[in-house]
This record gives C-alpha cells, sequence and structure tokens, in this order.
C-alpha cells in the first residue's frame, strides 16, 4: 500500500520551454509537500536526465522548439524498458491529448493551469508509478527466489545422477573414465550440431548413464574376461532396458534423457541394432549422438575380445567398417559432423585416460 509520504518523495521532472511555466507548476508542487523537484526548459537534456535520476514523473511540455514532447517520448521509450513510461503531458491543443496517450503518456494536464486538477494528476500518476514499482521488485525478487530453487533442484538431480555413475563404476572398473569421456564427447558433438544450450547441458550430465542398466547383469557375465555366448549376449543385451526402468518416470530433465538414452543407444540407423530394431529418426536425437561417442570409445579401449586401437586404426573402422561396425549404422548428419572434427575426439580421449 502506498502512504502519502512515499508520493510525496517521488522523484518529479518539469520540462517546459517557458521559464514561467516551470516556475508555475514547481510553486504549485512544493507548496503541496513535494520534496524532490528538478526542471529544464531544454527538451534534449530530458533523455539524459532521466537516465541518470530514473524520475518516478516527468511534466511534459508537448509544444517545444528544437524538439517537441512526442520526440522526448520517443527517446524515453529507449530508456524505460518496462512497459510503463511516466509522463504526464501539458498541453493547451485538445486534439493533442489522444495523439499524446497513443503516444505512451499516461495521463496530461490542460493549459491553463487549475492547481486542483494538477495536483491530483500528480498525485495519481505518481501513486501508480510507486505502485508500478513495487510491483516490478516484487517479480525480481519472485524470479530470483524461482532461480534459487530451479538450483537446488538441479543439484538434487545431478547428485542423483552421480551417485548412480558411481554405482555402475562400483561394478566396473574401467567404467569411470569412459563415462567422463562420454559427457565430453557428447558436448562436443551436440554443440558441433549447433544444438541449443539446453539440450548440451542435458546431454553432458544424462549421457554418463547410458550403460547404468548394467548394475542389473550378473557379474559373472558382466566381467567375464573372454568373449560371451550367445545366451550370454543376450542377458547382456538386456541392460538397455533395464537401463530405462531403473531412470524412467522421473521429473528431472537429465534422467528423462538419461532413460532414452539408455534404451536407445545401441539402435544403429539401418535398423539392425537392439533392443527394438528402430531405424533413422525413430532414433532419439541424444541416442544417435550418444551411439557414435560410445562406438568411437570403444574402439580406442581395451576390451576381452580386442586390443585398444589408436585413433587413426579407430577412425579407419568408423569410415570404412570391420564388420561390427559399419558406417551405415550411423546417422549420416551425425556422422559427417563427427569425422569433420575427429581430431576433437583424440583430444578428449587423450585428456580423460586415466
Amino acid at each position: 500500500m502506498i502512504n502519502t509520504s512515499d508520493t510525496l518523495q517521488g522523484n518529479i521532472l518539469i520540462v517546459d520551454d517557458l521559464e514561467a511555466n516551470v516556475l508555475l507548476l514547481e510553486r504549485i508542487i512544493r507548496g503541496a509537500g513535494y520534496l524532490s523537484i528538478t526542471s529544464t526548459t531544454d527538451p534534449r537534456q530530458v533523455c539524459e536526465l532521466h537516465r541518470k535520476n530514473n524520475y518516478d514523473l516527468i511534466l511534459l511540455d508537448l509544444q517545444m522548439p528544437g524538439m517537441d514532447g512526442f520526440q522526448v517520448m520517443e527517446g524515453l521509450k529507449e530508456i524505460e524498458t518496462g512497459d510503463y513510461l511516466p509522463v504526464l503531458v501539458i498541453t493547451a491543443q485538445p486534439d493533442h491529448k489522444l495523439h499524446a496517450l497513443k503516444a505512451g503518456a499516461k495521463d496530461f494536464i490542460s493549459k491553463p493551469f487549475e492547481l486542483a486538477e494538477v495536483l491530483v494528476r500528480v498525485h495519481n500518476m505518481l501513486e501508480v508509478r510507486l505502485l508500478h514499482k513495487d510491483l516490478r521488485n516484487y517479480n525480481d525478487v519472485l524470479e530470483q527466489r524461482v532461480q534459487e530453487r530451479t538450483a537446488e533442484l538441479q543439484s538434487s538431480y545431478l547428485e542423483t545422477i552421480f551417485s548412480m555413475t558411481r554405482a555402475a563404476e562400483h561394478k566396473d572398473e574401467d567404467t569411470g573414465a569412459h563415462v567422463k569421456r562420454i559427457s565430453y564427447y557428447s558436448q562436443a558433438l551436440a554443440k558441433m550440431l549447433a544444438l541449443d544450450d539446453a539440450f548440451v547441458d542435458k546431454i553432458f550430465f544424462a549421457s554418463p548413464m547410458h550403460d547404468i542398466g548394467k548394475i542389473g547383469v550378473p557379474d559373472h557375465i558382466l566381467l567375464k574376461p573372454g568373449e560371451h555366448t550367445p545366451e550370454e549376449s543376450e542377458i547382456m543385451k538386456t541392460h538397455a532396458a533395464m537401463g530405462a526402468q531403473i531412470l524412467g518416470n522421473s521429473k528431472s530433465p537429465y534422467l528423462k534423457m538419461g532413460a532414452e538414452i539408455a534404451l536407445n543407444h545401441h539402435e544403429r540407423w539401418d535398423g539392425s541394432g537392439y533392443p527394438n530394431g528402430k531405424q533413422a529418426e525413430q532414433i532419439p536425437l541424444a541416442a544417435r549422438i550418444m551411439n557414435i561417442c560410445d562406438i568411437y570409445d570403444a574402439l580406442r579401449s581395451k576390451r576381452p575380445y580386442k586390443p585398444a586401437f589408436d585413433h587413426q586404426k579407430t577412425m579407419e573402422i568408423m569410415i570404412y567398417g570391420d564388420g561390427r561396425t559399419l558406417p551405415e549404422h550411423f546417422d549420416p548428419i551425425v556422422y559427417a559432423v563427427f569425422k569433420k572434427n575427429h581430431l576433437a575426439f583424440r583430444n578428449i580421449f587423450e585428456a580423460y585416460t586415466e
């Protein structure tokens, strides 16, 4: 609630090219108890004065030489970033009143001045202006609280993610460096594809959860030093759906994308992947990005059935194929961007190899 003392402390600027009018308005307003009054007879000074002093009310004459009141209002609109222009126009022309209101003025005073009219309109304008400021300040505080709460939720989501990935690392000692690299590969590739910041942020934190379903794979299969039998391979493949079940039904955008990646990161563009044989754009984009990153890192890493390959050998396999890995497995657009920027992936691998 705005009280009288608040309005009397409002910051007021009077603008009129005639000194006599300025003195008269000052005497009327000051006589009513208003404490902060500035004036100018030069309309070209108004915008700079408002920029410095942020007036609560500008009493603005419309007919002035060199720069009229309408031009002044256009300049003020560039300073007032909100939707409220604190201008009370002064005019002796009836047809100027509607024009001024359309131009953004909030009210008008007719010439010659009437003391009662001047004081009522000044009081009302200041009251509305101060209420508008209070509302804006409240909105700023509310927005700050929302940002703080959002940050708390994000921190909670990320802690959940880190706990889950630590659980996966506990079962497989080779997982730690791999999931770290996957984050950076996926982030880099998403940026290269010119995806928006929100997507880049989500995939950085969601991609390490791609193999979270391996928590449910028996250790004698997951940690087997040699190649898997066909039956064991089928059990291993269940980790994709299992990961989606673990991460599913969450409100977290990170866990939602994590579930999407977990389920689909072994699907292939040509439909030859698992668990559902999806093809082309049936596969979510995040999983298509993650897939190519996962294949690159798997080729660079030692596995029970293969040695670790260097970057050159890995790129030869990904470009020409080796039977297990073929170019047609990848989204053509993602694949083209990956090939063009392949040295970035080499650098990430070397930076995060433990």
